[in-house]
């Protein structure tokens, strides 16, 4: 029996239409997984104590590790405040006061000073430098206790990373979280007592005897 072109037409039309409509239903799916996906990320971040590697979020959600990247540089467009540490990501929570340090030491005080600042209710949000002819230069880190701390410091002599403090004499400046005005005081006096917080009057000292 022979099908005339006007039904054959009308066949391939109604074809495409409802691959159409599955191609956007799938669309709209994947969007719908991308977006729970994100809540999901946020809500871990939130809950946990240690930063998340991607590695780890990938294999969690069963998807690429380049998909977790443009998930966080969603997140971040959206306003959400995500650090990339050595560790993983870290979301951070605009609670507390912060303070900048500025403290000079040697490579083998790294662990002193960080355990200071942890140890008296701080956590260490990044390390900073002001550098010519780069400028500032920044790294976040966000330890907040002592096996943090020791991490950071297993991985710095290993070689995984190097100090920026290196570049520039020892002179670096933490940026300092803590729940009150008062257990900053607090840090920035036991900074002063070990000699690592660098103030105007040691400033003058220096470049004195230099």
């Amino acid at each position: 029996m022979a099908v005339s072109p006007g039904l054959a037409v009308k066949s391939q039309q109604n074809d495409l239409k409802t691959k159409g409509q599955t191609g956007i239903l799938k669309e709209r799916r994947n969007f719908m997984d991308g977006k729970q996906r994100r809540e999901m990320i946020i809500n871990l971040m939130n809950a946990s104590q240690e930063p998340l590697s991607g590695t780890a979020l990938a294999k969690k959600f069963g998807v690429s590790r380049q998909v977790i990247v443009q998930d966080i540089a969603l997140l971040r467009a959206a306003n959400y405040q995500i650090l990339s540490t050595n560790r993983g990501y870290v979301c951070v929570v605009s609670s507390g006061v912060t303070r900048e340090f500025y403290v000079n030491h040697t490579r083998d005080q790294i662990q002193d000073e960080m355990n200071v600042i942890v140890d008296y209710g701080g956590t260490i949000v990044d390390v900073f430098v002001e550098h010519d002819p780069y400028g500032e230069l920044r790294a976040p880190l966000t330890v907040s206790n002592r096996s943090q701390v020791q991490e950071f410091v297993d991985e710095i002599n290993k070689g995984i990373y190097s100090p920026l403090m290196t570049i520039t004499s020892g002179y670096h400046y933490h940026t300092v979280r803590a729940q009150s005005e008062q257990i900053l005081d607090v840090i920035e006096g036991k900074l002063k007592e070990k000699k690592f917080l660098v103030t105007t009057k040691s400033l003058k000292s220096e470049d004195a005897g230099s």
